[in-house]
């Protein structure tokens, strides 16, 4: 399934995507990572969706990654008088530790952790910040607070606290049985929401033992502030647009996005820009422009993938929706002004070995017009170093292991694909051509860049690079 793209295509599945032959559909119009999410649907749910999609890739074999993402902690209110309350604008309100209120004076708020870490001056933003107040009082079981823009709550609406660390782990009991559940099925990507700190990513690393790839969700200022220690213990990252956006003003959410794709391609780890990105379409056939330019930004910033949940989980219009990205990231990577924006960052090249034969396999490729780079690799690491340098030129990737040849499905520029393991030189460069023919990555006296590592089948031995002719 060679797509006519570097970037990636992320799917959730849900109501409107949950048939094996909607499933295929997706699969073909351009998706490349299955999103499975947690917060709705039970465990049969996703098993079935889980069993459609290895069905398919037996069928076109071609490995395909399936991403579990985890609930996460959710913070919200208790039960209100009459289910609801309006607050007014300057109204002085009280939030008590408990599940019930039948005061509308007192909002209940049953989370311990909420009254521990709140400070005079913090803000508490309801219903996705629809109401938001900023608290002057706090004790251990109240919070005086003033509301700043009044509304209407309800029973067990989100509470966002955009100032206050939360002493909680981001993996809550549900999440321990669903992670278990997913990695049962043999999901390859786990996306943990509510990472505040390092710590929580060493929590989930432990968790998970190697099973599947570590994906942390930026959804929290706080985890703005750390960025670069989360980075080094996380293999990808999700720009959770939605919750960061409630929980930063939406003017430094730009901005932000284009730090932590930066950052994640200097570091070579996968990212995600998720949420809104054609949200009109869950009702209507065709993007709003500015849906449009939106999906193209995030591809001239150089995200490795760009995602769609409602719009294909639930919406109106799935499929069109996934062959409508499809497009518009097609025709952005074929623009003029494509090139020069996604070449100006240069990574620098660390003095390993491994590291300057990646960098120079993909500057080779470039300099003589080869048809691709092939990447042997047992982790994928190397694979995710040629692609940091986004030169154009698409990679072959190819592993023994199934599971890596899965999740490299969510690497820019990567063509994935399982084989035996190599063992000599003549093998390599044999394997690297039957690869190279059998899907039509490039034709006969075309050239391509060979990478592999001595010893073969070692990771991290990257240190050998060849020029063959198809």
């Amino acid at each position: 399934m060679l797509r006519n793209r570097r970037a990636k295509i992320v799917a959730t599945l849900g109501p409107a995507s949950s048939e094996p032959e909607m499933i295929e559909k997706l699969f073909r119009a351009g998706v490349d990572v299955f999103r499975l999410n947690f917060s709705h649907g039970s465990h049969e749910d996703h098993r079935r969706r889980y069993d459609a999609i290895r069905r398919l890739e037996e069928q076109a074999r071609h490995p395909i990654a399936i991403l579990q993402d985890l609930q996460g902690p959710k913070i919200r209110l208790g039960t209100l008088p009459d289910g609801k309350v309006r607050l007014e604008t300057g109204a002085r309100i009280r939030f008590v530790l408990d599940r019930t209120s039948t005061d509308p004076t007192r909002l209940p708020l049953p989370h311990p952790e909420v009254f521990e870490g709140m400070l005079p001056g913090h803000k508490l933003l309801i219903d996705d910040g629809k109401v938001r107040l900023v608290a002057h009082g706090c004790g251990h079981d109240f919070i005086d607070a003033e509301v700043v823009t009044g509304g209407v709550v309800s029973d067990r609406k989100g509470v966002n606290l955009p100032d206050t660390l939360l002493q909680l782990s981001p993996i809550t009991a549900k999440d321990r049985e669903d992670l278990a559940f997913g990695l049962e099925l043999g999901v390859d990507w786990v996306a943990f929401s509510f990472v505040q700190r390092p710590s929580d990513l060493m929590e989930a690393h432990q968790l998970i033992g190697g099973r599947a790839g570590v994906m942390a969700k930026i959804e929290k200022p706080r985890a703005l502030g750390e960025i670069e220690d989360i980075l080094r213990l996380a293999d990808a990252i999700m720009v959770a647009r939605g919750d960061l956006g409630v929980e930063i003003p939406p003017e430094e959410v730009p901005g932000a996005q284009k730090d932590l794709v930066r950052l994640c391609r200097l570091a070579g780890k996968p990212v995600i820009i998720a949420t809104q990105m054609l949200e009109s379409m869950i009702q209507a056939p065709a993007p709003t422009r500015a849906e449009a330019s939106d999906v193209a930004t995030a591809i001239y910033d150089g995200a490795d993938a760009v995602m769609l949940s409602a719009e294909s989980a639930s919406g109106q219009y799935p499929l069109e929706a996934v062959a409508t990205m499809d497009r518009i990231v097609a025709h952005t990577e074929r623009h003029k002004s494509y090139p020069p924006i996604i070449e100006a960052l240069h990574p620098s090249v660390e003095p390993l070995a491994q590291h300057a034969v990646s960098a120079a396999a993909a500057e080779v490729a470039r300099t003589i017009g080869a048809a691709g780079v092939v990447a042997f690799t047992s982790s994928g690491t190397t694979a995710a170093r040629i692609a940091r340098q986004r030169t154009g030129v698409p990679i072959l990737a190819i592993t023994p292991n199934l599971h890596t040849a899965r999740r490299l499905a969510l690497l820019w520029g990567a063509y994935n694909v399982r084989s035996d393991d190599v063992t000599s030189y003549s093998q390599m460069v044999e394997e690297a051509v039957a690869q190279v023919r059998a899907h039509n990555f490039a034709q006969a006296g075309q050239s391509v860049v060979v990478v592999a590592g001595v010893p073969f089948g070692a990771a991290g031995s990257t240190n050998n690079l060849r020029v063959v002719t198809v």
